[in-house]
């Protein structure tokens, strides 16, 4: 359905929950002007409705998270069934049966499916804490505690996931407590980047650090969807494999077909070694996952009763009962050829705009990128412009002019043409 706007944008109980976050909460959490937030109510399918009755098209996905649409009828169905029976186990120690299921399905989708024979699973609540138990798996694996990661990338905030943050504004403010163990290396954008010259810069890495892993996006989503030439996940891979290190594949924003693919390593056909996902997992439930290949996690050793790395809220059965209702979804094959078909629709809509200000319309799958010659505030001023027409965007990419195309997956032909007509016309009055 098209946005439909009751009441002005922020309307009045937007802006009073908004006077009672800013008394508070922490005043860097929320971002807030006179124009910014409105506050979710409830949520179906393509659109949100705030608590002031305004409809929203959401080309967010709130995160990535609702590609299988807001308030799914078999995730939510999931969810009300056990919590009618059970809202939290104890993970590592007595944990529900959903947790193992959970695993295996898992490790049926990726390397098993790949091949490569069994998977393991260590679980944790956001998608920083499944970088975070990569990085530690490598360490463990390869006794090595250098890891080669990409100028703007994004793993997260925790301070294992900002050590290997390829974006300064992240990591600047608390470097000092940085234990500096990550190699930064440039991202390689588009199909004339020259990989060579990023190879050379990698061996030297390689060579003269203690490397136990690279650690990449397939596509970086944060910063700024940007896609990668063809060659460049068989060249990390084969780099990996020289030089006897993990290949740790971070797909909590790509992952679950948003790319078109079930995984967005897949369009390169390489298989990592550990593979980072949430995001698409539950539908909307704080759960991840580090899983990696079974010779590969068994560098943990078996628990004696104290787990090394573990939380409280590990394989909670709201979260494990959801993630399988998603992945018996995600697990259909038209899913990945109906993104990819919508993906198109969205690019090629884009194209038509031709207005000024675009610089490039890049990406894969519905992860779609608008970048534009536009500074940061002059970009978040079309996104207040679409919030005001009902249209939910984000920004993303390090300067901040890039717009982010990552709608649930049924968005619609009259969606994608009304949202375009509208950028169309912010452009041209820019």
């Amino acid at each position: 359905m098209l946005p439909a706007l009751q009441t002005p944008i922020p309307g009045p109980r937007s802006l009073a929950a908004a006077a009672q976050l800013r008394r508070y909460e922490s005043r860097n959490v929320t971002y807030m002007d006179a124009e910014f937030p409105v506050f979710w109510q409830r949520a179906e399918g393509v659109n949100v409705w705030d608590v002031d009755g305004n409809r929203f098209l959401d080309w967010t996905s709130a995160f990535g998270v609702a590609g299988l649409g807001h308030t799914n009828p078999a995730v939510r169905d999931a969810l009300i069934a056990q919590a009618g029976a059970l809202l939290h186990a104890m993970g590592d120690v007595h944990p529900t049966p959903l947790k193992a299921t959970l695993c295996e399905r898992l490790s049926a989708l990726t390397f098993e499916r790949w091949g490569a024979g069994a998977g393991k699973t260590i679980l944790g609540n956001s998608g920083f804490e499944a970088v975070e138990a990569a990085l530690k798996t490598a360490l463990l694996h390869s006794g090595k505690p250098g890891v080669i990661a990409f100028h703007g990338a994004y793993h997260g905030l925790g301070y294992g996931a900002l050590e290997v943050g390829g974006t300064p504004y992240f990591r600047e403010p608390f470097r000092a407590q940085l234990a500096e163990f990550a190699a930064l290396l440039p991202f390689p954008k588009g199909p004339a980047a020259d990989l060579e010259k990023l190879r050379a810069g990698l061996k030297q890495a390689l060579a003269t650090r203690e490397i136990g892993a690279i650690l990449v996006e397939p596509i970086q989503g944060r910063g700024g969807e940007i896609v990668p030439p063809p060659g460049f996940l068989p060249m990390l891979r084969a780099l990996c494999d020289e030089y006897k290190v993990l290949l740790i594949a971070d797909e909590i924003y790509t992952g679950f077909n948003r790319t078109g693919a079930l995984f967005a390593c897949e369009h390169s056909g390489v298989v990592p070694d550990v593979i980072c996902l949430g995001k698409g997992l539950t539908s909307g439930f704080p759960l991840s996952a580090c899983l990696g290949r079974s010779d590969v996690m068994d560098a943990w050793p078996e628990s004696n009763g104290e787990a090394l790395h573990t939380s409280t809220f590990l394989g909670n059965p709201l979260g494990c009962a959801m993630a399988l209702a998603s992945l018996e979804q995600h697990s259909q094959p038209e899913l990945a050829a109906h993104v990819r078909e919508r993906g198109e629709r969205v690019k090629d809509a884009l194209r038509k705009i031709q207005a000024q200000h675009v610089v490039d319309i890049r990406g894969e799958g519905l992860l779609v990128g608008l970048e534009l010659d536009l500074d940061g505030a002059r970009t978040n001023d079309l996104v207040k412009r679409a919030l005001r027409d009902g249209l939910i965007l984000l920004q993303s990419g390090p300067l901040g002019n890039v717009l982010a195309f990552t709608p649930p997956f049924a968005i619609s032909d009259e969606e994608i043409a009304f949202t375009m007509g509208r950028i169309r016309g912010y452009l041209a009055s820019v």
